[in-house]
């Protein structure tokens, strides 16, 4: 079978399809391999990419076509979708993540690979540098320095008097972000963290049932593709705990969470509709240099601080991006 006559997905990931993303692949158009850690269907993140790829002059079924692989959650498809992508030698794969950035660069190093959310590249391998990638990896970066220590200060700011706090991380990642920096700020600002190790979803209210076990007043929800898919039982399990959380993106928030602050990711992801669309013109991630994220935000759920029974400061209110009431 030709790589472009026909996609086949597997299992659920394929019921989420829209009926044109399964259908015959015109061998005319250029191939975009897509692979993200969630479902699609209603995924802002990824219809910003798709805005973006429209708004410079892309539709998918009309000029261009796209092979999309949903890992659902679970990190540990990322090699075997990559496979499967690498298998269609596709002109070009946009990964959502960095763990699925280091799965399909083991597998190729020769397909251009775009990632619109790079965390410590250099360290995994895949730039040489910032200005100068190198390789068949580039894209932007979305950690800061001092993200970790920042979502640990505003809760201070929510709670004053909090001396223990919670660290959800999954630990099934691969690839985990920020855990090191929560440690480092937590013991500089004299509060105690407590870890909540999480695998798979299943997992999830038995860590928010041991962080309240422990006494902690506030839980920092690690950035992460699984914990992001759950997003909405996180926020659930948050509010049964009594436990105001605070994570790295709005979708969190938008979702029943408290409070989030972080890179916009619909921000990153149309940005990175642009790389994409500059590779199908000949490009080389090679020369593209990786951006920084240029678009923070602050939001803040007041319906949840309510049921939390929290008050938050108007110091803090002021300062946010958005305030859902």
């Amino acid at each position: 079978m030709k790589r472009r006559e026909f996609i086949t997905l597997l299992g659920g990931a394929a019921a989420a399809l829209p009926r044109a993303a399964r259908a015959q692949v015109s061998s005319k158009r250029p191939l975009i391999g897509v692979m993200v850690a969630v479902t699609r269907p209603g995924n802002p993140v990824l219809n910003a990419f798709v805005q973006g790829l429209r708004e410079l002059g892309y539709v998918e079924g009309q000029n261009i076509d796209i092979a999309w692989r949903f890992a659902e959650g679970r990190m540990d498809r990322f090699p075997q979708l990559a496979e499967e992508l690498v298998r269609l030698t596709p002109d070009v794969i946009m990964v959502a993540v960095t763990p699925a950035a280091v799965a399909t660069r083991k597998l190729t190093q020769t397909i251009p690979i775009v990632c619109p959310l790079l965390a410590d590249p250099i360290r995994f391998g895949l730039i040489a540098s910032e200005s100068r990638p190198g390789g068949n990896v580039t894209g932007l970066l979305f950690r800061i320095e001092g993200l970790a220590g920042k979502q640990i200060e505003l809760a201070l700011d929510l709670i004053p008097n909090m001396t223990a706090i919670g660290l959800l991380v999954n630990v099934a990642s691969g690839v985990i972000i920020d855990r090191q920096e929560a440690e480092s700020a937590s013991q500089r600002l004299g509060i105690k963290l407590v870890p909540a190790e999480v695998r798979a979803p299943n997992d999830l209210d038995a860590a928010f049932q041991a962080l309240a076990k422990h006494g902690v007043q506030a839980v920092i929800v690690l950035v992460d593709g699984m914990l992001f898919n759950e997003r909405d039982r996180v926020a659930a399990f948050a509010a049964a705990a009594k436990l105001p959380a605070i994570y790295g993106f709005r979708d969190h928030v938008d979702a029943g969470g408290l409070l989030s602050y972080g890179v916009s990711l619909a921000d990153n992801f149309h940005r990175a509709a642009a790389y994409v669309v500059k590779i199908l013109k000949g490009a080389k991630p090679a020369d593209l240099p990786v951006e920084f994220a240029t678009k923070f935000e602050m939001v803040i759920n007041l319906k949840t601080a309510k049921a939390l029974g929290l008050t938050v400061p108007p110091t803090l209110l002021a300062r946010a991006d958005e305030v859902i009431e």
